[in-house]
């Protein structure tokens, strides 16, 4: 554990972290209430967080000087990418991928031929997890605009990929 902020003999202290300049007292500690604030959020600050309360001539009971809280800092997905593997001709397979270089929790995808010919994918054809969509025995008929959503609890964003048949 490294101690980020402290409050002894009347003076705060907020260590040389790169929490520093982010972070601090709520209120007043004279409120009594040791709320803490972190401005500006980075992944990088998810973690467990451990608060310690010890008052001068109190008996020290770690069950009841600790409180201890787990924060996820979440992430929203960056704009994912589309692309189409295999040779799209009539009769052919091909795949089309969509994949998100950041996002906590791992973002899901989700697949959608766009309208005039409104279209929804399911397993197996489409892979949630992966962001793949399988198309098989290409016909003129499936040519169109496809849009992928990456999205987690955070947000979403999206990518398209015109296939030409």
């Amino acid at each position: 554990p490294v101690q980020i902020l402290s409050y002894l003999g009347g003076v705060v202290k907020v260590e040389e972290t790169d929490l520093k300049p982010r972070m601090g007292f709520l209120y007043s500690i004279h409120s009594r209430n040791i709320s803490v604030f972190i401005n500006a959020t980075r992944e990088q600050d998810s973690g467990q967080y451990m608060c310690s309360v010890n008052v001068v001539d109190d008996t020290i009971r770690l069950d009841k000087n600790v409180g201890i809280i787990n924060l996820t800092v979440l992430v929203p997905p960056a704009a994912p990418t589309c692309r189409l593997h295999g040779s799209a001709v009539v009769g052919a397979n091909v795949t089309l991928s969509c994949s998100s270089k950041k996002g906590k929790p791992s973002p899901t995808y989700q697949w959608q031929r766009e309208p005039p010919t409104l279209q929804v994918f399911f397993p197996p054809a489409q892979d949630r997890t992966r962001g793949t969509l399988k198309l098989t025995n290409l016909s003129l008929e499936m040519s169109g605009v496809y849009v992928c959503r990456a999205e987690n609890q955070a947000g979403s964003e999206n990518c398209s990929i015109v296939l030409e048949v």
